[in-house]
């Protein structure tokens, strides 16, 4: 006999009430109705959203336990939400959502050696008690390997990242350095890595901190003269992820102490994962020592996603919010938001609070005045790099020329044009931008802002040159 939503409800109702308490199993479980069973998914119909978030929060893990028995490993839970419609026809509408499967992930606990006189350990998160620290891992459950899409732009990232998280340690790709662009997904996939290892080997200690972090508490350790505390805490994780590691740039107390931590995980076959938004060869002002260790395992880029993988990231962010959407808009959004992935998510979720709250239709017209409004402001977001692409291409020369160390007039005056836009249109400071375009000090920079300046009172063509460049950067 084929199996129904009815039949298979009810086999999961057995199971879930032998392992939950009368109470909980008659408020929580008796008010659901199976609506319908297609392939391996069963949609069944809560009474609120409120119903839906706690069944997620307290009992998905038995849900998930119960599916699996019904209709194996890969079967799916589909919540159905019907809701009053107040507004204009009287019909409910309904809101589909699928089971995340997921829980939070919970605090580690970690037996600690006790080697020296004194026995109790800084943990830099939480103070600690002696024998057992309780460590967060910091992971965010929401990001993980089921909502990162894999398309061209991603594809080595995304499956060194699966390598990783099959075989922490284990494999070549160690150190894991993921690099890219703003909002491309670096940090999602870092955090990816990190949920699938714990769901894997719970027993391992994951730990993911952003480089600010990691540098403040370095910061702290030194001023409490507890560094060794603080080094020997990290020589104790199982995979540690860090994020950004690019802000480590310059400091260089906060770099020895990290290469220390490095050596010790590596030579212990513990994994090391790391986010940047460059590549090695690109960092500035990080030891050789350390960019060679980066430079050991694999260095996998994410770049920008093409026009299919946007349409199926926006497809499955509606999928997974329980709204439908027409093709055309769908269409329109991805075609016009090509850079940045959290833009392209951000527009999305314009359109359904503009709908939802609003009581507006989701129109092509909406979608273009949401959209105008990220593309405009991805074309304020100017880098260094960008700003020496366009000056060189202005000039007709290449961007090694603009950094050289020549001194003929026209391409002095183009790298000192590349100054002054670096210094209006980004936040560098005067020695970051000195020392990306051509290895300059802050002094050359701020010499190169005050020739732009008297030129452009003095000389017409050069101003032509000023205003012509300013277009292209707002």
């Amino acid at each position: 006999m084929s199996a129904t939503a009815n039949s298979v409800w009810n086999n999961c109702l057995a199971f879930i009430q032998d392992n939950i308490q009368p109470q909980a199993f008659k408020t929580w479980f008796e008010p659901i109705k199976p609506i319908k069973l297609t392939d391996k998914a069963l949609s069944i119909q809560v009474p609120s959203k409120f119903f839906y978030e706690w069944l997620e929060e307290h009992y998905v893990k038995l849900l998930k336990v119960a599916m699996t028995r019904e209709l194996g490993n890969n079967a799916k839970l589909i919540y159905v939400i019907k809701m009053e419609n107040k507004y204009g026809n009287k019909e409910p509408f309904t809101e589909q959502i699928p089971s995340s499967n997921r829980t939070a992930v919970g605090p580690q606990e970690l037996d600690v050696p006790i080697t020296s006189k004194s026995p109790e350990l800084k943990n830099p998160f939480v103070i600690p008690g002696i024998r057992n620290i309780k460590i967060e891992s910091q992971l965010n459950p929401n990001y993980n390997f089921d909502n990162f899409l894999e398309g061209d732009s991603n594809r080595l990232a995304r499956s060194a990242g699966m390598a990783v998280a099959n075989k922490p340690g284990g494999t070549s790709f160690n150190p894991l350095l993921v690099f890219g662009g703003v909002g491309l997904g670096k940090t999602h996939l870092a955090h990816a890595i990190g949920v699938e290892i714990k769901d894997k080997y719970p027993e391992k200690t994951v730990l993911y901190i952003s480089a600010e972090k990691f540098t403040q508490q370095y910061i702290e350790s030194v001023k409490k003269n507890t560094r060794n505390d603080f080094i020997h805490f990290y020589q104790l994780i199982d995979v540690l992820i860090i994020d950004d590691v690019q802000f480590l740039s310059g400091k260089s107390g906060t770099q020895d102490v990290f290469f220390h931590i490095f050596n010790h995980l590596h030579q212990n076959g513990k994994q090391v994962i790391l986010t940047s938004d460059k590549a090695p060869v690109d960092m500035q002002d990080i030891e050789q020592r350390l960019l060679s260790r980066f430079k050991w395992g694999l260095s996998a880029e994410l770049q920008s996603p093409d026009y299919e993988t946007r349409v199926s990231i926006l497809k499955n962010k509606l999928y997974r919010d329980g709204v439908e959407m027409p093709e055309e808009i769908i269409d329109h959004v991805a075609k016009n938001i090509k850079t940045n992935i959290r833009e392209l998510e951000g527009a999305i979720i314009s359109l359904i609070a503009q709908s939802s709250f609003n009581k507006r239709e989701v129109t092509l017209e909406l979608a273009q005045q949401v959209v105008d409004k990220f593309v405009k402001n991805t074309k304020r977001e100017v880098s260094i790099d960008y700003i020496q692409k366009v000056v060189s291409d202005y000039f007709e020369m290449d961007v090694a020329t603009l950094q050289s160390k020549t001194r003929k007039r026209h391409i002095v005056q183009a790298r000192q044009l590349a100054m002054f836009f670096a210094k209006k249109f980004t936040k560098a400071s005067l020695a970051s931008i000195g020392s990306q375009i051509g290895k300059r000090d802050h002094a050359t920079v701020l010499h190169a802002c005050k020739t732009v300046d008297n030129l452009a009172e003095t000389d017409k063509q050069f101003r032509k040159y000023i205003e012509d460049l300013n277009k292209k950067f707002t």
